[in-house]
């Protein structure tokens, strides 16, 4: 499911692109004169492996790490390729999420496709080498990586990858042309705080990164960002307006999903918008 070469997006960082396929993320390799960074590894171990092999090739004899911007299947359930050929870096909440909800999630991802089913059918869950709280830095020799805990957001254990300050790794907290994923799925996962998340991508355009690298979609400048930002903001307004006028968890999901799909008409992926008014509806102070 991960196919392609990766692609040099700036001076020592490449990205083997999404290309757009369902259920396979933007991957990145950072070089530094010795040591080289994985940033997410796809889903289960056929695609670790041949993210593996695109790393060693690009890294030669450097030493390898692989982090990932969170614990969901399709970004880091291909780990088990990397154990023993590189040093595994989560933060601790990663760990104790992919621990809780890992199972479930492979299992439910399982239903999603035949052809997912069978990329997850020899899936072992592996512990990191290296856990951190709050940020950690990652020195590979002539760069320096930031690895900066940012939830709870789009998960509880969201990482960004920050390259030299110029270079960001936003995992699932960005989609470019695709409406952002909120994983609002009571009474299994409910931790998706959509409030903090817009707080988060304001974080981010404080930080003003020259390439973003969102989660799936077109790599990017500081403009995805601001684009994300501003529909979780509509959503999470037209939300508590809908709200405060009596309407339904369901009604305003259906009013906002209709009017998000007119304004946002280029973005794929509609569906993800009931997921987002729910999360907000629910994350309403009662009165």
């Amino acid at each position: 499911m991960v196919r392609g070469e990766p692609i040099e997006v700036s001076d020592g960082v490449f990205v083997i692109s999404d290309n757009r396929v369902p259920i396979v993320p933007n991957i990145g390799i950072v070089i530094g004169d010795h040591a080289a960074l994985v940033v997410d590894t796809g889903i289960g171990p056929r695609n670790g492996r041949y993210v593996l092999d695109q790393a060693k090739r690009l890294a030669g004899d450097r030493h390898l790490y692989v982090t990932l911007t969170h614990f969901h299947p399709e970004h880091g359930f291909g780990a088990q390729a990397f154990k023993g050929a590189a040093t595994i870096i989560y933060n601790a909440t990663q760990r104790t999420e992919l621990r809780h909800k890992g199972a479930a999630y492979a299992e439910m991802f399982r239903g999603l496709s035949p052809a997912v089913a069978a990329e997850l059918a020899d899936v072992r869950f592996v512990e990191p080498d290296v856990t951190y709280t709050g940020e950690a830095e990652v020195d590979l020799g002539g760069r320096t990586v930031a690895l900066r805990e940012v939830g709870p957001a789009h998960t509880l254990g969201d990482q960004i990858v920050l390259v030299d300050d110029r270079v960001l790794f936003g995992g699932d907290l960005l989609e470019n042309r695709m409406f952002p994923i909120a994983p609002y799925f009571p009474p299994h996962d409910t931790d998706v705080d959509v409030r903090r998340w817009i707080t988060v991508l304001d974080q981010l355009l404080d930080l003003d990164p020259a390439i973003v690298v969102p989660g799936h979609g077109e790599v990017a400048d500081t403009s995805l960002i601001r684009d994300v930002r501003d529909y979780l903001d509509h959503v999470g307004t037209e939300t508590a307006r809908l709200r405060a006028r009596g309407a339904t968890a369901d009604e305003a999901a259906d009013v906002i999903g209709e009017d998000a799909g007119s304004r946002w008409s280029t973005w794929e992926h509609p569906e993800w918008t009931n997921f987002a008014v729910r999360a907000f509806y629910h994350a309403l102070p009662t009165t």
